[in-house]
């Protein structure tokens, strides 16, 4: 590009001698090296030759000018002043006729004579002005529509890509643009509207599929969703979380048996994803089919340890206790730890168990907690501690887990007036 720039000025500038005399003084096509300069990336250059444009000459092409500034404004990052000296260029080129260039009339003129039957049979291009200026507008409403969606107008960048003609409507992502504007303006149906016609356009287009599939189930339009779910998953090698999706689906339109039997196939597609393994045991759980939750809770917690919390109380549920055990030893929070193991022993009525744990409790500040402190007190009044259950008791705060404690000192209160009350 410097070479190319190098010729360019020697053209510019130097002028070789024909006989005597000086040369003739050749202007200097500012807004020419402006672009060039552009294109080389030496911006504070083109803004310098920019400023040297003389405006007021009778030659000033300002639909040139301001589509020069609205490039450099774009490449600058300025999207808000490139916006401004985009409308002017669209104002200038709507404003501005077009004329055959001198090298065109060149090449339609100068070889003409008695060709004028080859020119016809070979069927040259006439210089069509009108079609000129529709291109050139095109053009810049794309380059509109860019400025637009930087600055976060969505709007005027649906709009911009409307009047973009038919290089607005001439690649499939420039509808799942248009759509993803329309949904940000929370105009769902103009979102829909512009991905049916990008799959007019564009049958062929998984972008498009799966953009519609995603807004229906934002939407909740469930058999919508599925539908295009399946023609997108049909079309192409489906991830994740399109599979996730599906299965959300089917469980939110009430289809429990499809929701597994997508999450089964996702499960032997993806043998390490933990979210997979767990929805899966949620729709299990929705059959009440316990163990088959316990047991996936369990895999997916080998793959990822926050679900341990998870895994931890389904089996703690089914009573399978030594799982329970096993899976809450490799928990590394402290306090959901030790809030598991409280409720693992009251299960198991390991009551000194619990009470074993008080140090550990008050350590991490757990007995803030007034279902934890109502749990210690309950071990205390097993354990036939009553001073201490009595005394944890009174420093519960809940409403409803004082009014149990208030059932537990009567028991207590019996057991001090006749201990064959309590034995």
């Amino acid at each position: 590009m410097k070479i190319i720039i190098s010729i360019l000025l020697l053209i510019f500038f130097y002028q070789p001698v024909f006989g005597r005399g000086n040369p003739p003084e050749v202007p200097i096509d500012h807004l020419a090296l402006a672009t060039l300069m552009i294109h080389d990336g030496r911006y504070d250059k083109a803004l310098e030759e920019l400023s040297q444009v003389d405006r007021s000459s009778e030659t000033f092409d300002q639909a040139r000018y301001y589509t020069t500034k609205g490039v450099l404004d774009s490449k600058t990052q300025n999207y808000q002043s490139a916006i401004e000296n985009y409308n002017k260029a669209i104002e200038a080129t709507e404003a501005k006729m077009f004329t055959a260039s001198e090298t065109h009339r060149e090449k339609k003129y100068l070889f003409t004579i008695g060709r004028s039957e080859i020119e016809k049979a070979a069927g040259a291009p006439e210089f069509d002005g009108e079609k000129v200026k529709k291109e050139k507008l095109e053009k810049l409403f794309i380059h509109l529509s860019q400025a637009y969606y930087k600055v976060g107008d969505y709007a005027n960048t649906a709009e911009s890509l409307d009047q973009a003609g038919d290089r607005g409507r001439d690649r499939a992502e420039l509808f799942t643009l248009r759509a993803e504007c329309y949904w940000k303006i929370k105009d769902p149906h103009g979102a829909i509207a512009a991905l049916n016609r990008g799959l007019e356009l564009f049958p062929e287009d998984t972008a498009l599929l799966k953009q519609k599939f995603y807004y229906f189930a934002e939407l909740k339009l469930y058999q919508g969703a599925i539908e295009n779910a399946e023609k997108y998953m049909a079309a192409v090698e489906a991830d994740e979380d399109d599979y996730v999706i599906l299965a959300q689906l089917f469980r939110g339109s009430k289809q429990p048996a499809k929701a597994i039997a997508i999450l089964e196939r996702a499960k032997a597609n993806f043998p390490d994803n933990a979210k997979i393994k767990m929805l899966l045991g949620h729709a299990y759980l929705e059959k009440d089919m316990y163990y088959t939750t316990a047991y996936l809770f369990k895999l997916g917690a080998y793959n990822d340890k926050k679900y341990l919390k998870d895994a931890v109380e389904m089996h703690r549920r089914v009573k399978d206790y030594p799982h329970a055990i096993f899976l809450n030893a490799q928990m590394g929070d402290k306090v959901e730890k030790l809030k598991q193991k409280i409720a693992i022993h009251l299960d198991l009525g390991e009551f000194a168990q619990v009470i074993g744990l008080k140090d550990d409790l008050e350590r991490y500040d757990i007995l803030n907690d007034d279902n934890v402190r109502y749990a210690l007190a309950y071990a205390y009044y097993m354990a036939k501690d009553y001073e201490s259950a009595e005394h944890h008791l009174q420093r519960i705060n809940d409403e409803d887990l004082f009014l149990k404690g208030t059932v537990i000192r009567g028991n207590i209160e019996k057991c001090r007036n006749d201990f064959m009350e309590c034995l």
